[in-house]
């Protein structure tokens, strides 16, 4: 099997560096037409310099592109509106006529414990990961819909799947686009729109500050990538799972529910949880399931 995207239209969005340079170089490099996003600013979102910061992350990106023989134009809209985030997709349709690969990966950093953290920042972070998504996603999705096919890749986080000290507003942010993929699983299906969630482990600029330059090198982006482009492509025929990537390794992550404890016959107490708790925690007998009315059924007994 060769996995390749030629004469498929990919956007990367917060493409000019790390992680979404990296995806943008390999889809390109595998026949994909790639609008590389990225509006320049700093890991907080701020603007770079005197205002500036510009245009010159993604520019590079596409003369790289572009020297390899690659097709690729650049966007320096923000994800974190909805109009800019439209405009994002409308380049891909000006470029190339369509798209077909929609990659989440703008992200920013404003940490800060929660008591210390303004409610500025935490919507700001929300904004970019969690609404960017929806921004970016909810523009190209007709277009995607139209043509019955689409692949969608939205970034999560182990900081949202198992927490990080200092991260209320990202990790809330990453686990927010899982469930936002949760319900976008269901709705694509019909039309062979698939998504799925990457929890990426690697070295960018949100993390070069956290680890020894020893880990950094282990965990360079572009061994992130490989995933990104199996699930951007037409062999994957996976959808709705959260898949961890990082150092070569990758795995599946899945949420799972205790096989719990009923109460039958009368209604519960507090006192008939607490004298169950441990039984009720107990995962060792666990089911998953796939969409929530599978759950519903199971907790009424149906």
């Amino acid at each position: 099997m060769t996995i390749r995207f030629d004469n498929r239209v990919a956007i990367v969005t917060g493409a000019g560096n790390g992680l979404g340079r990296a995806h943008a170089l390999l889809l390109a490099s595998r026949g994909a037409r790639v609008v590389v996003n990225d509006p320049g600013g700093a890991v907080d979102g701020r603007p770079i310099g005197n205002g500036g910061g510009g245009h010159a992350a993604a520019d590079k990106v596409v003369d790289e592109i572009k020297a390899a023989g690659g097709q690729a134009v650049a966007n320096y809209d923000s994800v974190a509106e909805a109009k800019s985030a439209a405009n994002i997709v409308r380049t891909a349709v000006d470029a190339f006529g369509t798209v077909d690969i929609v990659v989440n990966n703008a992200g920013v950093l404003r940490d800060k414990t929660f008591h210390n953290m303004t409610t500025e920042d935490f919507d700001f972070v929300v904004k970019v990961h969690f609404l960017g998504t929806a921004y970016v996603t909810h523009a190209a999705w007709p277009i995607l819909r139209a043509k019955a096919y689409g692949r969608v890749v939205v970034t999560s986080s182990n900081s949202g799947i198992y927490g990080t000290f200092g991260q209320a507003n990202y990790g809330g942010a990453k686990l927010a686009v899982v469930g936002f993929m949760n319900a976008l699983r269901l709705e694509g299906q019909k039309y062979n729109i698939l998504i799925n969630a990457l929890a990426p482990v690697a070295a960018t600029r949100m993390t070069e500050s956290l680890m020894t330059p020893e880990i950094l090198e282990r965990l360079r982006p572009e061994y992130v990538s490989p995933m990104v482009a199996w699930l951007c492509s037409e062999q994957c025929q996976r959808t709705g799972e959260i898949w961890s990537a990082g150092a070569g390794s990758f795995a599946r992550i899945e949420y799972r529910e205790a096989e719990g404890v009923r109460i039958a016959g009368r209604a519960p107490t507090p006192e008939d949880v607490a004298a169950n708790i441990d039984r009720i925690a107990d995962v060792s007998a666990s089911r998953v399931f796939r969409t929530s009315g599978e759950e519903v059924a199971a907790v009424v007994g149906a």
